[in-house]
Parts: C-alpha cells; sequence; structure tokens
C-alpha cells in the first residue's frame, strides 16, 4: 500500500453499519475498529428496530469510539437501514472525507478498509466496491447467486457483482443521499447513479457470532428489488422479447396453414397447432401490452424524496 492511500485511513472518516438483533457480532466489530483505526473512525449504527438485542450507545464508549447510535422506529430492512446511515452522514457531516459502508457481522473485516480505500486517492474514481474473491457459503448458495447474476445481466444488460461493502467520496456520497433508488437496493443505486465505480476483489470473512437471519425467500426479495431499480430497462427488454416471441408465433402459424393446404398435414394436427400457437399469440400480445403500458407508468412517475428523519426514534451520541 503507498503512503498516501494510508492516509486516507490516517485521518477520519464513516463507518455506516446496519444492525439487527446482533449485539455479540456487532460489539466484536467495535472493538476491533477500534483496535485498528482508534479515534479517527466515526462509527453510524442504524440499529434496525432491534427489541431483544437493541444496540447500546455504551458499546461505542466501552471501546473508545466516536459515533452515534441511530435507533430506528420499526424494522425497516437492511437496505433502507443503509439509506438512512448515508443520509445522515450526507446531513451532519457533508464534508467527511471518506465514508465506507459495511455490514455488523464480521464478514466485512476491520482491516480490509485499508484495502477497499486505496484505490480512492485517484481522481477519477468516486466509489470503491467490495467484489468477493472467496465466500463462505454453501453450494446452494453459491449457485443460485450465480443464476441471480445471470439473470440481472439477462435483464438489465449490467453486471453486478457486489454488495454493501464499499468506500464513498463526500460527492458520490451526496449523490446516493439524494437518490430514490438508494431506498431500494443499495448496489443497484450505485450502478445507476453514473458515479465512477472502481471494483476491488477482496476476501470476505468469517461471521463473527450468531447466524445470518437473511432466509432464501428474503434473499429471493432482494434480488426483485435490485431488478426494481432497472423495472424501465427490464419492462422494455420483457416487451422485446413477448414481441419476437409474437413475431415467431405468426410465422409459424404461416407454415403451419401452408402445409395443411398443400395437404401435408396429418388429421387432427392442423388444429391443435393452430390452436396452441393462437394461445401462444394471444397470450404475448397481452403481456407486451400490460409492459408498455408498465413502461409508461415508470416513466411517468416522478421520484419522491423520502426523509431519512421520519424513520429515526432516537440518536445518541457516544461522548
Amino acid at each position: 500500500m503507498t503512503q498516501a492511500a494510508a492516509n486516507m485511513t490516517d485521518s477520519r472518516f464513516a463507518v455506516v453499519m446496519p444492525i439487527y438483533e446482533d449485539e455479540e457480532a456487532s460489539n466484536r466489530l467495535f472493538k476491533e475498529l477500534s483496535a485498528e483505526y482508534g479515534d479517527r473512525v466515526y462509527v453510524v449504527a442504524v440499529d434496525d428496530g432491534s427489541i431483544q438485542q437493541p444496540v447500546q450507545i455504551e458499546a461505542l464508549q466501552r471501546h473508545g469510539l466516536n459515533g452515534v447510535v441511530i435507533q430506528l422506529k420499526r424494522n425497516v430492512g437492511h437496505q433502507r437501514a443503509i439509506a438512512i446511515g448515508i443520509n445522515y452522514v450526507a446531513d451532519k457531516m457533508p464534508d467527511m472525507p471518506c465514508t465506507v459502508v459495511m455490514d455488523s457481522d464480521g464478514e466485512d473485516t476491520p482491516q480490509s478498509i485499508k484495502q477497499l480505500v486505496e484505490p480512492m486517492q485517484s481522481s477519477k474514481i468516486d466509489v470503491v466496491v467490495a467484489q468477493r474473491k472467496s465466500r463462505i457459503e454453501t453450494l446452494r448458495f453459491k449457485t443460485f447467486y450465480l443464476i441471480y447474476k445471470l439473470l440481472f445481466q439477462f435483464l438489465t444488460g449490467r453486471k453486478i457483482s457486489f454488495g454493501n461493502f464499499m468506500a464513498l467520496k463526500p460527492a458520490a456520497l451526496k449523490r446516493l443521499a439524494a437518490m430514490q433508488e438508494l431506498w431500494m437496493h443499495v448496489a443497484s443505486c450505485v450502478l445507476t447513479s453514473k458515479l465512477r465505480v472502481q471494483t476491488l476483489p477482496i476476501d470476505r470473512g468469517p461471521r463473527y457470532a450468531g447466524k445470518s437471519k437473511m432466509n432464501f425467500v428474503g434473499l429471493a426479495l432482494h434480488g426483485f428489488r435490485a431488478l426494481m431499480v432497472f423495472a424501465e430497462d427490464v419492462l422494455v427488454r420483457v416487451g422485446i422479447i413477448c414481441a419476437l416471441v409474437a413475431v415467431a408465433t405468426v410465422m409459424a402459424s404461416t407454415v403451419a396453414i401452408g402445409l395443411k393446404l398443400a395437404g401435408f398435414a396429418t388429421p387432427g394436427w392442423f388444429s391443435v397447432a393452430l390452436g396452441i400457437l393462437l394461445l401462444v399469440f394471444l397470450q404475448t400480445g397481452a403481456l407486451t401490452l400490460m409492459t408498455l403500458m408498465l413502461t409508461g407508468v415508470v416513466r411517468s412517475g416522478a421520484p419522491n424524496q423520502i426523509d431519512y428523519r421520519a424513520f429515526i426514534e432516537d440518536v445518541k451520541h457516544a461522548k
């Protein structure tokens, strides 16, 4: 690592992390952040409506960390909790030299932050995102994750190979905070933000304690939300596919009629084939019209800026 890169974490920077019912893992993360960076790191811990294990401000103070614990009125989900943290930093600390977004379970390691911010010395980079070199996951998870990435690329025309672990410059922080898409899916918001993104391969660490609260249904919903950010692109691509299927159906029907007139059709074959092709044509035609209507709705919908403060119950500062 260059001396310039080291200076990025030698100065003050913020860390935004969502926490939900994960006291043991988050406390260990606080301890390691303190040991690695001391009072240079400013922690923005967003307690996502925890009931059994709420985040205590004493956990930060015990390890000598500067920062805040933002207690939310209710559980809003992982992505919205990150959005609230980003909006808080952009509102209260707009000139923070660097803001890092990371999970609180230890899979995003404090030691990796130095590596993550290294490319930010370049004036041509706004955001650095972590691409996992290794994943400590089951074979089933890896299989579905690969299918998700392929489906995402097919429907949106973009590749997504990173998650929430990222470093942001002040301009990038303000830009993301002003985007409504941030509340839906953080990684997709970065892709659609037009910011200059640098991908950096980083190993994923083992979880500190407990088990992940994300089940298969939650992962599927998370993937659909990533697609929803690009709803207009997805709808247009689906509409094109439907139109192509409808054209292919018309061509196949023409061939079937030609074979019937030429006397090559066996008894009953023509009526069955033409009936199936007619149903396919009607269904794809209806789906195409619905897609075009939904695309118009997406285009005409004006984005509304969300007030992050409406979700906050209390903000406690570590002294």
